[in-house]
């Protein structure tokens, strides 16, 4: 079907296939190709990332730095990811979508694995600012070619079960963690664990082969090879998208910082406070990990079946009441393992919906600056959460100091929800024309 206003051809419609996986088999071969290297380049995304949290109490042990150092370290990772997601959409309305991802990929692969070669507190914190530029790229290019290969109906399915990458990435570095740390000494083994960091960067031999750019971004580089006035990436924080831009980036706020407020710390919570060995430690967060892959599938699901205003609000509220149980009441380790699993599930799952709600909202031509600013500017803010965490453990115990930190981030999203309207079903084609 033609769009007028542009001449781009829109996906056909193909007969609905019936079955939970009947959406998957409706899919084109590009689709399908855009799906599993969006998927692999999140999940070995997740794995790179979530080695940091691995390692904290380690480094904490060997080079005497205090909770509120670590919290510093990992918050300067996040900021200059958000900084790099940012710059990431902007390159991407330029360069393409795929070539975006292929570049963070490398970046953030690379720079992982120098971190096994730091000696200081100073050197890793430069090489984890580095890693972090490019793994903030990685998320706004990936959200920006899915959900533009992908057809409207199955948007919020496609992105979202993308986003289940991250709990296989997650895995994958809890199991590296258990397996490195359990055959070498912690001097050694951290070191190993990420110089496994590199391992992404074959990734991009994949995408180079396999993926191509969206046909509604490689038509407007027609148009403006045609003559057409490119449009200013800083668009987005005037005239009607001000106000989404404002919204939005609170909603990534709330969808970060509590992630990042829970997840950062959880280890050191598990192993400092509980006093859970290795093993153990690692048991409790396959737990939580199983969950936030069911979380971000079943999320993924409601946000195409209920929209994903209301999944906003499901599992903002659900958060909400398993952090208060997981980090205030008192509990013993039996009912910790068992709430696990919705403390998984809930605060994974509410990111399903971000990277199609945020593509829907901005046209092509700024659609990688406004998803690359709302979602990074959102962890810019939500960085600081576990820095925050930190330094509140100094003076209230570390389970409460996170519990207080999510519970205001869930709310944030429900809040900015309820304030944006609702995208399901909406044509990308049909943003050009707003």
């Amino acid at each position: 079907m033609k769009d007028t206003l542009h001449g781009a051809v829109a996906p056909t419609a193909l007969v609905e296939s019936p079955g939970v996986f009947g959406w998957y088999r409706e899919l084109g071969g590009r689709e399908r190709k855009t799906f599993w290297a969006c998927f692999a380049g999140w999940s070995l995304d997740s794995m790179d990332v979530n080695l940091y949290s691995f390692v904290i109490p380690t480094l904490i042990g060997l080079w005497g730095m205090t909770r509120a150092d670590a919290g510093v370290l990992a918050t300067a990772a996040l900021l200059s990811s958000a900084l790099g997601g940012w710059a990431t959409g902007i390159v991407a309305d330029r360069l393409g979508r795929a070539r975006a991802l292929q570049i963070t990929i490398l970046w953030f692969a690379v720079f992982t694995a120098m971190s096994a070669l730091t000696n200081s507190y100073s050197q890793l914190m430069l090489v984890r600012i580095l890693q972090g530029f490019g793994f903030g790229g990685e998320w706004a290019a990936g959200a920006l070619l899915i959900s533009e290969i992908i057809r409207d109906k199955h948007r919020g399915k496609g992105t979202g079960v993308v986003h289940s990458g991250w709990a296989v990435g997650w895995g994958a570095a809890a199991l590296l963690y258990t397996a490195l740390f359990s055959i070498a000494p912690p001097e050694v083994a951290w070191r190993l664990l990420f110089a496994a960091g590199l391992l992404p960067a074959l990734l991009v031999i994949f995408l180079r082969r396999v993926v191509e750019e969206p046909p509604m971004f490689v038509e407007m580089q027609k148009r403006y090879a045609a003559g057409l006035e490119r449009r200013s990436s800083l668009e987005i924080f005037s005239g009607p998208y001000r106000r989404i831009t404002l919204l939005a980036s609170l909603l990534a706020i709330g969808a970060q910082g509590g992630f990042y407020a829970i997840m950062t710390w959880l280890p050191t919570y598990l192993k400092t406070v509980r006093h859970l060995s290795v093993l153990n430690t690692g048991g409790y967060l396959m737990v939580v990990i199983v969950a936030s892959f069911f979380g971000y599938v079943v999320s993924a699901y409601f946000t195409d079946a209920i929209g994903r205003k209301r999944t906003f609000y499901l599992f903002s509220v659900c958060s909400v009441l398993t952090v208060l149980a997981y980090t205030f009441l008192p509990i013993g380790d039996g009912a910790m393992l068992v709430l696990g699993f919705p403390l998984g599930f809930f605060a994974s799952g509410i990111y399903s919906p971000v990277g199609a709600f945020l593509n829907e909202l901005y046209p092509t031509a700024i659609r990688g600056s406004g998803v690359g600013f709302c979602f990074n500017f959102g962890r810019a803010i939500g960085a600081l959460f576990p820095a925050l965490v930190g330094s509140m453990s100094a003076v209230i115990p570390l389970g409460e100091a996170i519990g207080a930190f999510a519970i205001g981030a869930y709310s944030l999203i429900a809040l900015a929800a309820m304030l944006l309207p609702e995208t399901a079903g909406r044509s990308l084609y049909a943003v050009e024309a707003e």
